[in-house]
């Protein structure tokens, strides 16, 4: 495209942008976000919490911002630090899958998804203050059954849910 961007709106954390014909969203500070992939025991390690956009609490992955604290932060130190405070889980070692977009034709947010190795509990997890993050480790075997419970709960599903169901899916 050979249109200029251009911000229509810019806010603390988000900028609303037009090139043509085409409007989206980005981070303002042009942050991505950490996506943790973590199985423990043959269980997946999911956080419940409430979003605003949703109007509604939403099962995830644990994830968070690179680089909210310090711009200079690698995406496995960030991946370690949410994983902890989200969850109360400790990483021996996090390895990084890789960049993706989680809406292309909407939002220009990037995310690198990494993966949890030799997992320890060492807290409750819950997040920051204000954050009121419930945790859940749900066995594999169980993830089909947990998702439609907690949809009919009333429960928003993140889109990166799609990474655990996929290959039965497929079958």
């Amino acid at each position: 495209m050979t249109e200029p961007e251009e911000i229509v709106w810019q806010g603390k954390f988000i900028t609303a942008k037009t090139r043509g014909k085409w409007e989206y969203v980005s981070r303002a500070r042009g942050i991505s976000a950490a996506v943790i992939l973590a199985v423990h025991d043959s269980a997946v390690i999911l956080v419940e919490q409430y979003r605003v956009p949703l109007g509604r609490p939403c099962i995830e992955l644990p994830a968070g911002l690179i680089g909210d604290h310090d711009s200079g932060e690698p995406p496995e130190l960030a991946a370690m630090r949410e994983l902890e405070e989200e969850t109360g889980f400790r990483a021996g070692r996090m390895e990084n899958l890789g960049e993706f977009y989680s809406s292309p034709g909407m939002v220009s947010e990037a995310f690198h998804l990494m993966r949890a190795h030799d997992l320890e509990r060492v807290d409750a997890g819950g997040g920051v203050e204000g954050e009121n993050i419930t945790v859940h480790v749900v066995p594999l075997a169980d993830l089909e059954s947990f998702i439609a419970d907690k949809r009919a709960q009333g429960c928003g599903m993140d889109v990166k849910l799609l990474l655990l169901l996929g290959a039965r899916m497929l079958g």
